[in-house]
């Protein structure tokens, strides 16, 4: 009895670790941010010029896209370049100057762009994947087909379109835990999200005033305390969606969309 009952401590012990380094990934899978010097040089400085960027950009083909893999970039004036297709994976890209440029199908998976200014900005089928954008600014950008799990809080994107792109969690595939994009107090007035995949995806308190959310799926979406005032909404999936506080004042549709008497919360809608 004894030997059994050391055997199943053992086992028990080994099921607690196990299940901590399975959680371990859950809880911090979008936290890169916790204990990074964001004052330090390796994030605000620049280690290449606008004409060293350029020159790279040149030199890229089709076949070879220009590697910007973990380079030093915040602070730069990138602005109207064409760098689409470029791979930007992990690098850093803090207040830098990005307005109007051309970042059609560019990789920024796991890229820092705090407080980036890309404005106007073309990322049409990007991969931001684990991106860090808090307080970036992509007012008018176009997003169109973008694979978006990115941090965006406080974010804003206003009249910007994230037409038809995914930001929301792909449950299987979550083995770095919840993945999605965050949009918690980001200002997306006027955003044509026509069709995206908003499933899952944060937007407490964010602002969406006047958006385009016709066929969009905001199944298991946070919207606590969100603005959807005069938001079109014909199409939109709301199943699962927590709509606790939400601002719902002359939606356009509402009598069209889907599940909305499957949401969560929904007798605590805002509606005057």
């Amino acid at each position: 009895m004894d030997l059994k009952r050391s055997l199943m401590m053992k086992a028990t012990v080994v099921l607690i670790a196990l299940g901590l380094v399975l959680a371990a990934p859950a809880a911090n899978a979008q936290d890169m941010m916790r204990g990074v010097d964001l004052t330090s040089p390796a994030m605000v400085s620049a280690e290449m010029s606008r004409a060293e960027v350029e020159a790279m950009l040149a030199r890229a083909s089709a076949t070879a896209p220009a590697d910007f893999t973990s380079k030093r970039l915040s602070g730069l004036d990138l602005s109207g370049l064409d760098m689409s297709g470029a791979i930007f994976r992990a690098a850093r890209l803090n207040k830098t100057k990005l307005m109007g440029a051309h970042l059609d199908r560019a990789i920024l998976d796991q890229a820092w762009l705090l407080e980036a200014d890309l404005t106007g900005a073309s990322l049409k089928g990007a991969n931001l994947f684990a991106a860090q954008m808090p307080r970036a600014r992509l007012d008018g950008a176009d997003l169109t087909g973008a694979r978006i799990a990115a941090d965006l809080t406080g974010a804003s994107l206003k009249g910007a379109s994230i037409a038809d792109a995914h930001l929301g969690a792909d449950m299987r595939n979550q083995s770095m835990g919840l993945m999605r994009a965050v949009l918690r107090s980001a200002n997306l007035e006027g955003l044509n999200a026509r069709n995206a995949d908003l499933s899952r995806v944060d937007l407490e308190f964010a602002v969406l005033k006047g958006a385009d959310l016709t066929g969009a799926s905001l199944k298991g979406a946070q919207l606590g305390g969100a603005d959807l005032s005069g938001a079109t909404v014909v199409g939109t999936d709301f199943e699962g969606a927590d709509l606790v506080s939400t601002r719902l004042i002359a939606p356009i549709g509402l009598d069209r969309a889907k599940n909305f008497d499957k949401a969560r919360n929904s007798e605590r809608v805002i509606r005057e």
